[in-house]
């Protein structure tokens, strides 16, 4: 028979609270890549300045954005079972 303690007290998921930070840290990758690649891109057709832009998009949601919100939000987006909405 196992004990709860501190370190293993269930937590839940809040899918809206890091759904709103999730937005709030894409907001700017999604505002400043395709003003950074726009000017390198002039010549190109949509399609392929759409398959650059939503590359670097992918990554930085990848291993930036998501990264960065669970770690420094983890007890936000994670609280303990019964403290959730």
């Amino acid at each position: 028979m196992t004990t709860l303690t501190a370190s293993h007290t269930p937590t839940r998921l809040s899918r809206p609270r890091f759904a709103l930070l999730v937005l709030l840290g894409a907001y700017p990758a999604i505002t400043a890549i395709p003003c950074f690649v726009a000017p390198l891109t002039g010549g190109w057709s949509v399609w392929q300045r759409t398959l650059l832009v939503a590359r670097m998009m992918v990554a930085a949601m990848i291993w930036g954005v998501i990264p960065g919100v669970q770690q420094r939000f983890r007890r936000f987006i994670n609280p303990l079972v019964g403290e959730v909405d």
